[in-house]
């Protein structure tokens, strides 16, 4: 069994994806969370490359953000679509980071998660509110590569 399957129980994995769902009930914005073992990429690059494979870049409002783990290599990265970098401050995910990487610390990976989930669903909600016509686009689900 790789470190993938060992990273989060079912239990957890649910925990989360109900974090999702909750962060999105307040915000038209797309979240997911994707876990990996290991990347040969720079971790930000990845996430890039794992956001478009996803096609979270074909949301409406281009506001979707991807939550990106490689496991075996203990990073992780926050990337959000155009959409959110066109009227956000460039420090804009400082908060959702340091909420993830406390918990990672203390080796705590699904609170952390669930942390940074929450954020960062605070954080969209301030310039992405939910609106009674919005439609969840993407997955909640936690994808695996």
């Amino acid at each position: 069994m790789s470190r993938v399957e060992d990273f989060l129980t079912a239990d957890e994995e649910q925990e989360i994806v109900q974090a999702i769902r909750a962060a999105e009930k307040n915000t038209s914005g797309e979240i997911r969370v994707h876990i990996e073992p290991h990347t040969r990429l720079e971790t930000m690059e990845r996430a890039k490359e794992v956001f478009h494979i996803l096609k979270m870049d074909n949301t409406k409002e281009e506001n979707g953000v991807l939550i990106y783990v490689a496991v075996n290599d203990q990073k992780f990265a926050i990337c959000g679509d155009r959409g959110i970098d066109r009227v956000v401050p460039k420090d804009f995910w400082h908060s959702t980071r340091n909420a993830i990487q406390t918990q990672f610390e203390k080796g705590r990976f699904k609170q952390g998660l669930i942390n940074g989930i929450l954020e960062a669903g605070r954080e969209l909600k301030v310039h992405f509110p939910w609106q009674h016509d919005d439609k969840n686009e993407l997955s909640d689900e936690i994808s695996k590569g």
